[in-house]
C-alpha cells in the first residue's frame, strides 16, 4: 500500500472536513493515507481516523481581529510567524519522504507540503484569493505556490453553475487545475425534523465566540427546537439543555450527518466547506460571513444576488432575519460522480 501524505490547513475547521471523503476514498483504493496538521484540524482528524499515522506540523498561527476593520492587518502582523511555519514545514515534509515511503502529497492549503521528488497536490477553492485592493497581489502570491504543486485540485464544478464563481475559476491561467466536483462527507438521508433550526459555529476566534454570544441572546426570541453546534473540538463530546436549545460543543461526522438531516433549517458562516454541505443535503439556510473575511462575504452575497440563500452581516442579524428564507431557493445540488481512480492515478508512478 502506498503511503499519501494529506495535510489540512487548520483555519477553523473547514479544510479538514472536506478532506474527510478525500482520506476515505485513498483508503477505499488501496492507499494509505497519513495525516498531518496543527489544532483543532489535527484533533478533529484523529477522532475520525483513530487507527491511521497522524503527524503534527508546525501552527500558521491564524487569528482573527474583533473588528472586521482590523483583520488584514491582523494576518499581515502574524504573517512572519506564517512564513516560518512554511518554511519549517519544507524541511519536515523533506525528512518524512524518505521516514514514511511517501508515494504522494496532497495539501489543502498548506503551502509549504509539497516536494520534487513525489507527485505532490494542492487543493484549495480560491485561485483568486479576494483581499480588497490588495487581491492582486494576494491572488499571484497563492498562484506563485500553486504553481510548485504537480496539480491543483478545484472542490467545484467547472462550469456553469457553480459554487465559487469568481473565487475558483479564471479567465486564463497555467495553472495544472483540476476541478473534482462539489466534496461533503455528508448525504442526504429522509429521516424524520426534529429540530426546527441548527446553528452551526465555525472558524478561529475571536469571532467564533462574538457570533456564539451574539446567536444566544437572539435565540431567547425564538421558541421552536434548536441544537446549537458550537465547533469546539475537546477530548469529550458536552450536551447541555436549556429550554428549546440542545448545546453541543462538536459533533463527528455521522452524528453531524443525521441532525444536518433531521433538522429544517441551517444558521451558519458562509465558509466554502458549510456550503458545499449544505449544497450536498440541498437544506434550506442563512448566512452570516465571519467580519473581514472577503472570501465568505463574496459567497454570502454572491449566493444571495442569485436567489439562493439570504445573509446578513454579523452586527446587523436579528433572529426575524430567518423569515427570509422561505424566499430563497436554496442551493442546488450540483452532482458530479468523482473519478478518484483518474485522480489518484497520479501517484502510481511510472
Amino acid at each position: 500500500m502506498k503511503n499519501i501524505l494529506v495535510t489540512p490547513l487548520n483555519w477553523g475547521l473547514g479544510h479538514a472536513t472536506r478532506c474527510i471523503p478525500i482520506i476515505n476514498a485513498l483508503i477505499d483504493h488501496g492507499f494509505s493515507p497519513i495525516i498531518a496538521s496543527d489544532g483543532n484540524a489535527l484533533v478533529l482528524l484523529k477522532k475520525e481516523f483513530p487507527n491511521l499515522t497522524v503527524l503534527e506540523l508546525p501552527s500558521y498561527h491564524i487569528e482573527y481581529a474583533k473588528k472586521a476593520s482590523n483583520f488584514k492587518w491582523k494576518l499581515f502582523k502574524n504573517s512572519p510567524k506564517t512564513i516560518n511555519a512554511i518554511y519549517e514545514e519544507k524541511k519536515i515534509v523533506k525528512k518524512w519522504i524518505t521516514q514514511y515511503n511517501l508515494a504522494g502529497i496532497i495539501s489543502d492549503n498548506r503551502l509549504g507540503v509539497y516536494s520534487k521528488k513525489i507527485p505532490s497536490v494542492f487543493i484549495t477553492h480560491q485561485l483568486t484569493v479576494l483581499s480588497g485592493k490588495t487581491t492582486w497581489i494576494s491572488s499571484k502570491i497563492h498562484q506563485y505556490f500553486i504553481k510548485k504543486f504537480k496539480e491543483c485540485w478545484v472542490p467545484d464544478t467547472k462550469d456553469i453553475p457553480n459554487l465559487t464563481g469568481k473565487l475558483g475559476h479564471l479567465l486564463s491561467t497555467n495553472l495544472n487545475i483540476k476541478y473534482i466536483g462539489v466534496l461533503s462527507r455528508l448525504k442526504k438521508q429522509p429521516i424524520p425534523q426534529v429540530y426546527n433550526l441548527m446553528v452551526l459555529l465555525s472558524g478561529p476566534e475571536p469571532q467564533r465566540t462574538l457570533l456564539e454570544e451574539k446567536l444566544i441572546l437572539e435565540l431567547k426570541n425564538y421558541h421552536d427546537k434548536v441544537v446549537l453546534i458550537k465547533g469546539i473540538v475537546e477530548q469529550e463530546q458536552k450536551t447541555e439543555q436549556k429550554g428549546n436549545i440542545t448545546f453541543y460543543n462538536y459533533m463527528q461526522t455521522k452524528q453531524l450527518e443525521k441532525t444536518f438531516n433531521e433538522s429544517e433549517l441551517v444558521l451558519c458562516r458562509s465558509g466554502y466547506t458549510t456550503v458545499m454541505d449544505i449544497s450536498k443535503l440541498e437544506k434550506k439556510a442563512f448566512f452570516i460571513p465571519t467580519p473581514g473575511q472577503f472570501e465568505q462575504e463574496y459567497l454570502a452575497k454572491k449566493l444571495k444576488k442569485q436567489g439562493l440563500v439570504p445573509m446578513a452581516k454579523q452586527d446587523k442579524f436579528t433572529i426575524d432575519d430567518l423569515l427570509a428564507v422561505p424566499l430563497y431557493r436554496g442551493l442546488p445540488n450540483l452532482e458530479y460522480n468523482v473519478n478518484w481512480l483518474e485522480l489518484f492515478r497520479l501517484f502510481e508512478g511510472e
